[in-house]
């Protein structure tokens, strides 16, 4: 075996009939990855005969500097975990808190949460899906998808202040109540109008000849090994899995709404980011009925102290991401700093099948498979 410089290709020849292998280095700065990621590849030709994803490029330690910060202070370093989705990571944690404290959640801050993280989930499914699309070379279909995107963004800023990291949904609450600037108003008319954009994006690319014979097959996850690898949210329900954390173990208010789950059959890349397009549609009607229900109210719990200190004890909390089942561990040893914070996060999970699923397919498919699993890699490596 010889290696470049770099490192970026190897030649393998055999003792016996000349056999030559390949080993590309996909990343770890490659833009198809969505992400800091390499993917050590051995190529047969231009087919993968193995993929070892190699992850911690993005490793910042996160969980180990919240046992130097106050429980407050961990909460904007929940946004730099999965950093599309951060209003998830913010509710997670908080939860944990709340749980640890005993603190009660005024109910119109829990509409604010679900409302925010539905929106959320939106944007984040519209990043997926439209990298997806590109990935497989439809561009026009990436560009619509963020057009979508830009305007759940929008909102969310007004609301938060930030476009990215929101730090919004904070122990006992939320940061700010809806603006009195029409945000409500132009909120029902996003509702309103996105169901049209979604239909053209499931048309365009969902519906197209040539998407359909990059992605259909390609991938394929089945049931049982999604659920022996622990794989949750859109990538498990697309291989027919009918487990969503919202309606199966509800939390928050989400008892009282009416969304149907988003299930799909042959586990493969079509699949996984169709359900993500389809569970758009079901996280406007949930901010619909979240709109109509909420009523007057506090927006954070009464006498939350700015130095949080719980009694001694350890909770976990988990919620339905837009990746899956992300879920927060904490230890309190009663001081004002956590003892001990785990994160269980589902993309990091829902990744350790890329590898072989990837087996078989080609190079060009490696990168549609890896698209199809909306990794977030700061949230991988924490």
């Amino acid at each position: 075996m010889t290696n470049d410089a770099q490192g970026t290709a190897a030649e393998i020849v055999s003792d016996g009939p000349s056999v030559r292998e390949m080993v590309v280095n996909v990343g770890p700065s490659h833009p198809s990855t969505h992400g800091v990621c390499r993917i050590i590849t051995h190529l047969d030709g231009e087919v993968v005969t193995e993929a070892d994803l190699v992850i911690g490029y993005l490793h910042r330690g996160i969980e180990k500097i919240a046992e130097n910060r106050t429980y407050l202070q961990v909460v904007p370093l929940t946004d730099r975990l999965d950093y599309v989705g951060s209003m998830y990571n913010n509710w997670a944690y908080s939860r944990a808190v709340e749980k640890l404290m005993g603190i009660t959640v005024p109910e119109r801050a829990e509409y604010l949460r679900v409302i925010t993280c539905e929106l959320q989930r939106v944007a984040s499914h519209m990043m997926a899906v439209g990298s997806a699309g590109n990935d497989a070379g439809a561009t026009s279909f990436f560009v619509l998808a963020f057009w979508i995107r830009e305007q759940v963004v929008d909102l969310l800023a007004r609301l938060s202040g930030s476009r990215l990291t929101y730090n919004y949904v904070r122990p006992g609450g939320v940061s700010f109540d809806i603006p009195e600037d029409g945000w409500v108003e132009d909120l029902r008319a996003l509702c309103k109008k996105t169901p049209a954009a979604l239909e053209e994006l499931d048309r365009l690319f969902f519906g197209n000849v040539i998407a359909k014979d990059r992605t259909k097959g390609i991938g394929v996850l089945s049931a049982e090994d999604a659920i022996a690898a622990g794989v949750t949210g859109p990538s498990l329900r697309a291989s027919g899995v009918d487990f969503d954390l919202r309606r199966d173990e509800p939390y928050s208010v989400y008892d009282r709404f009416s969304f149907d789950v988003v299930v799909g059959e042959s586990g493969d890349s079509f699949e996984r980011s169709r359900c993500r397009l389809l569970e758009c549609y079901e996280s406007l009607r949930i901010i619909e009925q979240a709109l109509d229900q909420m009523e007057p109210g506090r927006t954070t719990a009464p006498s939350i102290p700015r130095l949080i200190a719980p009694p001694a004890g350890e909770v976990y909390e988990r919620i339905e991401s837009a990746r899956g089942t992300l879920g927060v561990y904490l230890v309190s040893d009663g001081s004002v700093r956590p003892w001990r914070m785990k994160v269980r996060s589902p993309a990091f999970t829902n990744l350790s099948v890329v590898g072989t699923l990837a087996v078989g397919h080609t190079i060009s498919d490696l990168v549609i498979i890896v698209g199809s699993f909306d990794p977030v890699f700061g949230e991988v490596d924490r």
